[in-house]
């Protein structure tokens, strides 16, 4: 009998190739390398055929992951609409991942995390720009010709402090890209006092998407020229990192008073912050800074924690090519890279959806509790 098992990717963000698909209790699958890259371990396909069928499939190159230890307690995400998306069985044994599950229609999607699609992306931006408080900037392209789109928010034309807050430098991290929808609906939010209060006192610049070349080419890490721009802040170039280039020539225009670069981790299954604890200028006010920041986060949301994280740089070791480093170091100013988990948060676990989109959106909306708490202390520097 033939079997009617269809895997197919090609489409905004797919990652996958088949091996064989003969069998449905069989189905060996390998991920693909990121573009003129060796990372790997974004994967989003379509499956039909096997409603009905115990589906188990085999990822035969996971051990050769980016990030083998994000395999470990994960569950992989499934959808049939691609607007809900949920956990299915996902077992990482003797270097391959395998999934298991039943499907209940004949089209399911599976992918590393919910998937945010081009196409939203620029929906967003739109529905963004349609608010009186927002007007986009084109900062310039990618290599593909893709627009590098900036959304300045603010209710006032006079001093104010900028607010920066950039996502998906990484593609394959979507769930910053949900962070930062959730952000701005908050900040949208006419009846919301800390939404109102913030964008009397603040510009908010932010980049939903710092790499659309990379998220519509399925990537984990680079854009199309195989280069992952949170490596390239020291010494960006047109040519390899026009996506980095085009922020810090708006930023010199602007400066900067705080930076969020939204991320994913793979491995720690925890919503974290890393800040700037290893750049030439750390201080006590930036220490002061960070610790506000993190007890009030931590006091408006169960969702973040300061428990587990990376480990903090030494004093004058901090890599300057990461984002964070470098704006912390170039404009004096309180600078975090914000992790949230491709797993669940494992203080506050769900069975179900594990961390996913909504509740990434929450997060971002409450992360305006320690920003208008840092913006008002008495460490934020006064303007001259």
């Amino acid at each position: 009998m033939t079997s009617r098992i269809k895997i197919s990717s090609a489409f905004d963000g797919g990652n996958i190739s088949v091996i064989n698909a003969a069998e449905p209790d069989n189905i060996r699958v390998i991920i693909p390398k990121d573009t003129n890259s060796k990372f790997l371990q974004w994967f989003y396909f379509r499956l039909q055929g096997g409603m009905g069928e115990q589906c188990v499939i085999h990822f035969e190159n996971a051990s050769d992951a980016a990030y083998p230890d994000g395999w470990v307690d994960y569950q992989a995400v499934a959808s049939y609409d691609r607007e809900y998306w949920f956990r299915v069985p996902t077992e990482y044994v003797d270097g391959k991942l395998v999934i298991s599950h039943q499907p209940e229609q004949d089209s399911v999607y599976y992918a590393y995390f919910a998937p945010y699609s081009y196409e939203r992306h620029l929906d967003m931006v739109s529905w963004a720009a349609s608010h009186e408080d927002c007007i986009t900037d084109h900062l310039g392209e990618t290599a593909q010709g893709r627009d590098i789109t900036l959304l300045e928010v603010s209710k006032t034309q006079g001093l104010a402090k900028n607010i920066w807050i950039i996502a998906r430098q990484h593609p394959g991290e979507t769930m910053a890209e949900w962070f930062v929808e959730g952000l701005l609906e908050r900040l949208f939010d006419e009846s919301h006092p800390i939404a109102r209060s913030l964008l009397n006192q603040c510009r908010f610049y932010v980049v939903p998407n710092m790499n659309p070349d990379g998220a519509v080419l399925g990537n984990l890490r680079v854009n199309s020229k195989g280069v992952n721009l949170n490596r390239e802040w020291k010494n960006p170039t047109q040519e390899f990192s026009p996506e980095v280039l085009a922020v810090q020539k708006k930023m010199a225009e602007t400066g900067v008073d705080m930076f969020l670069d939204i991320h994913g981790d793979e491995a720690l299954p925890v919503n974290f912050v890393d800040g700037c604890q290893g750049v030439p200028s750390f201080d006590t006010r930036i220490e002061a800074m960070e610790t506000l920041f993190k007890n009030i986060f931590c006091s408006v949301s169960p969702d973040f924690q300061t428990e587990l994280g990376y480990t903090p740089d030494q004093f004058g070791e901090a890599n300057l090519t990461v984002a964070t480093k470098w704006v912390g170091e170039t404009y004096n100013c309180l600078s975090f890279t914000l992790e949230m988990p491709f797993k669940d948060n494992q203080n506050l676990p769900d069975d179900m959806v594990g961390w996913s989109p909504e509740r990434a959106k929450i997060l971002g909306a409450d992360v305006l509790y320690p920003i208008h708490q840092v913006i008002n202390s008495i460490h934020m520097k006064v303007d001259d």
